[in-house]
């Protein structure tokens, strides 16, 4: 603390579009002194009075911030390597910005499905050709109201997904490790381990996961065999999940029916990478969360989890660091 107030530093780098809020937070929440340092030097040096940060910590100025109690990460998933040994070993406790962005993201994800459900992907190539190619075969379409969907991943998006879905008369199952209600809309709610088993069954299966030590690869080969060549695939969790590798190898194959992407193992996908060239792949370029009101959502948690720190209070999204979600 400095004084009678408790010190936040927003790490750099900074987004300029952050810049009013140690205004808004030091006005808001009185107990907290909030600073945006902007050299090295300056940050080490906030960071030996700091009780709470917002931004990345890298593992080089963990050693720094001997007094930190609580880090807010700026995002739901933060990058690959934020959630490093030394981090998760430390008392800080850490929060996310999870549930932010649960609108958008579900809007985007309806999106993609019903863009596989009605074939727009090859409308979309035939109308840069032109090609006047109507296609009025029973099968070029997905109708939604015959088909099973399974959303891998129960949490804020996947069970708005899962609802959004079932009015259009989808039957829609869930998997979760954490969540044990079958959220509305929801026929059946199983555990991980039933992954496998459920995965043949699906006509659709969408992934909303975090990328967390458990969820990495997690649809693989093995998995990608097991479903129906018929299925859909669709990924707007995190890009770690899917191995494009092997949905390459099942689309080649003729194992899949389609699949659309919002989120990638590597960021951006690589221009030579045979996805982007594939008619029965829809891509959009991590851009599900995209929508009005994201940064004032971001600084509502911001605040919310400030004045709830100076008060002692639980703090919400906060993260089991060792699972990184």
């Amino acid at each position: 603390m400095t004084g009678d107030r408790h010190l936040l530093v927003m790490l750099p780098p900074h987004d300029q579009r952050t810049a009013p809020w140690p205004a808004r937070l030091e006005s808001a929440v009185p107990a907290i002194r909030v600073v945006r340092p902007e050299t090295r030097e300056e940050t080490i040096e906030a960071l030996g009075r700091a009780d709470a940060a917002y931004g990345a910590l890298p593992a080089e100025l963990l050693p720094y911030a001997g007094r930190l109690r609580w880090l807010q990460s700026p995002q739901a998933g933060p990058p690959p390597g934020f959630y490093y040994p030394e981090l998760v070993r430390h008392p800080v406790r850490v929060t996310n910005m999870r549930d932010t962005y649960t609108d958008h993201v579900a809007a985007h994800t309806m999106a993609l499905v019903l863009a596989l459900a009605r074939g727009l992907p090859r409308y979309t190539r035939d109308q840069l050709a032109p090609l006047w190619a109507p296609d009025w075969s029973p099968d070029a379409v997905i109708p939604l109201p015959e088909v099973r969907a399974l959303i891998v991943g129960t949490g804020a998006v996947g069970a708005e997904v899962g609802r959004l879905l079932a009015a259009f008369g989808t039957e829609v199952e869930g998997i979760d490790a954490r969540q044990t209600v079958a959220p509305p809309g929801f026929t059946r709610l199983h555990r991980p381990e039933r992954l496998e088993a459920r995965l043949p069954e699906a006509d659709l299966v969408i992934v909303t996961l975090p990328h967390t030590p458990h969820t990495e690869g997690l649809i693989n080969a093995e998995r990608l065999a097991l479903m129906k060549p018929t299925a859909c695939l669709v990924n707007v969790g995190r890009g770690q999940t899917v191995r494009l590798d092997a949905l390459t190898e099942a689309l080649d194959k003729g194992r899949l029916r389609a699949a659309a992407l919002d989120v990638f193992e590597t960021e951006p996908l690589p221009a030579q990478h045979p996805l982007w060239r594939r008619p029965d792949v829809l891509i959009t370029p991590h851009v599900a969360g995209a929508g009005p009101h994201a940064d004032e959502r971001r600084l509502a948690v911001l605040l919310d989890n400030a004045k709830r720190f100076t008060e002692g209070k639980p703090l919400i999204n906060e993260v089991e660091k060792a699972n990184w979600y």
